[in-house]
């Protein structure tokens, strides 16, 4: 296991070897569909049918409208996967990887999806009802106002991680999420005309902010969504052959007693699995009885 040092704390940030993976399932799908309809649409964007760019059309059907502008219900969910051009399309997903990595490895690949999902579709909202209050709105599009909830997420579970300012001047997570959303919120308030839907950033945050502190207090949103085939399983093995777990908050994870199954009777099948590892995805690890830790170490003892 690794810890790394800023300033007088000390965190700990798992390997990237055993479970902690460097793309996992959810952020490794969405770079791949965010890139893949980038590129789609901007080759078929080339041709032009009857005389009408295809371009043009794409432009009138995907991105998000103001109301009674050309909206359509779908675009509060397809304006996340277009993007205006290549580097608006490369930070965005930079971002997403950067900040949502640790989160998606901590939390499970279905949590961090639905996290996900509710702060694009949370800033869509703001955009359509807040924005125009201040001012003019255009057509929006682009995963920002998720990977501000994302951004506001890692700021809040991870306070004193050290981010490097244009890969040099270090400065902890929780100040720079402060900065960039007082930013967002005063470009947002003044009406500032560069073309940056500020609203749909601080939507997103703001929806992730609800989401974690109803969390807090006990209210978990995901169990009312359907499950997914998502599956993740945190931690990797540890010097001393057993299995840990990484979250991010390490006082709330104990240290399983394992124990051998020798009676065959009690054999693991696959459908006693697969439940428990879509408790580890909803609940994480701790959530876990005594009986489920022994079955997946011994499950774990057969794959090895």
């Amino acid at each position: 296991m690794s810890y790394y040092r800023y300033s007088s704390s000390s965190y700990y940030r798992p390997s990237f070897f055993g479970g902690f993976k460097f793309f996992p399932t959810v952020i490794k799908a969405l770079l791949i569909s965010n890139v893949g309809i980038f590129f789609f649409t901007s080759f078929f964007g080339l041709f032009s049918i009857q005389g009408l760019p295809l371009s043009a059309i794409i432009n009138m059907i995907f991105p998000l409208y103001p109301l009674g502008e050309g909206f359509e219900i779908w675009q509060i969910f397809t304006y996340m996967f277009m993007h205006g051009g290549f580097m608006h399309l490369f930070f965005n997903m930079f971002a997403l990887w950067m900040f949502g990595m640790e989160l998606e490895n901590s939390w499970g690949s279905r949590k961090f999806f639905v996290y996900y999902m509710m702060c694009g579709l949370g800033a869509g909202l703001t955009n359509l009802f807040i924005a125009p209050i201040f001012g003019p709105t255009a057509p929006t599009v682009g995963a920002s106002g998720a990977v501000y909830g994302i951004l506001l997420a890692f700021g809040i579970l991870y306070p004193d991680r050290p981010i490097f300012l244009y890969l040099l001047l270090p400065i902890r997570a929780k100040y720079f999420v402060i900065v960039y959303m007082l930013l967002e919120l005063y470009a947002g308030v003044t009406g500032t005309q560069d073309g940056i839907a500020h609203f749909a950033h601080l939507g997103g945050a703001a929806v992730g902010l609800i989401y974690l502190l109803l969390e807090r207090y006990g209210y978990s949103i995901d169990k009312f969504f359907p499950r997914s085939g998502f599956r993740y399983v945190g931690g990797g093995k540890s010097a001393s052959g057993g299995y840990e777990y990484t979250s991010s908050d390490r006082r709330n994870v104990s240290d399983a007693n394992f124990f051998d199954i020798h009676d065959e009777d009690d054999r693991i099948n696959q459908a006693r699995i697969d439940e428990i590892l879509d408790k580890i995805n909803q609940n994480g690890y701790q959530s876990l009885t005594e009986e489920e830790k022994k079955i997946l170490f011994e499950a774990s003892k057969k794959l090895n």
